[in-house]
């Protein structure tokens, strides 16, 4: 099912509170966040320009979006994603602008591009989202995205992308980061499950969240492969060209150009 709403819901809660809260939960997994939006937006700038029509996929609270249109106040963004909670803080984040459209949809739904209010877009962008999906959908969902993605455009993705040919390699990473984030829990940092037990808790968020856990469950199963799997998978797509832009030790973000 797809629905295409304006965004802005919620009067009188503090939508900006909910986003710095997402952005510190998510920022306790992933503490170089906010390096990976820059690199990212430095591609789209050097690809496609400063005015770009851009589709945050799977765009959760609109974490994209927002530092989109922060560097690119000319930008015009359609959020897709099918979380009724997270969709609620995006709505009220960008109540009013009239630069944002948002749109509930399945990204499983072979039928969901039929709900984006614009037919192409210059540059596609998502962040630590499509790990929820194992490897054919996926590569489904990679040959959507040369559709919808004009000639000479962008689609990027960051995320958890696993080499298994270095098992020690990620051992040693994966071991030094659950420390880090075992120390950051102990001085108070929140995770995912006690973000989502707030948001449960929240008087305007309670009913949303319930019915996130009704399609999600407690986290989704997807896959993590390779980069090469990411790039090889792109351009058998249709893409002319992709390749990482960025990495650290466990994430990519990978560009493919149209």
């Amino acid at each position: 099912m797809t629905e295409t709403t304006a965004a802005g819901t919620g009067a009188g809660t503090d939508w900006q509170g909910w986003q710095h809260s997402w952005d510190r939960q998510q920022e306790w997994y992933l503490p170089d966040r906010e390096e990976r939006f820059r690199v990212m937006l430095d591609m789209v700038e050097a690809t496609v320009g400063r005015t770009p029509r851009v589709l945050d996929l799977a765009c959760g609270t609109g974490s994209i979006t927002a530092r989109l249109l922060d560097r690119f106040p000319g930008a015009v963004s359609t959020g897709v994603d099918l979380d009724p909670a997270l969709l609620a803080i995006a709505e009220g984040t960008f109540a009013g602008d009239d630069r944002v459209t948002l749109v509930t949809a399945d990204l499983k739904d072979p039928h969901w591009p039929a709900a984006l209010p614009y037919p192409s877009y210059d540059a596609i962008l998502t962040a630590t989202a499509l790990h929820w999906l194992h490897r054919d959908p996926l590569a489904v969902l990679y040959g959507q995205m040369a559709g919808l993605v004009r000639d000479g455009g962008v689609f990027m993705n960051v995320d958890h992308m696993i080499d298994d040919s270095t098992p020690r390699i990620n051992a040693a990473e994966r071991a030094l980061r659950h420390e880090r984030m075992d120390q950051a829990k102990a001085d108070g940092a929140v995770d995912w499950a006690a973000w989502w037990q707030l948001a449960a808790e929240d008087p305007v968020l309670a009913e949303p969240t319930a019915r996130r856990f009704a399609i999600y469950g407690e986290h989704a199963d997807g896959d993590m492969p390779p980069v090469s799997w990411h790039a090889e998978t792109l351009r058998a797509a249709g893409f002319g060209e992709a390749r990482a832009v960025w990495c650290s030790p466990s994430d990519t973000l990978l560009l493919a150009l149209k």
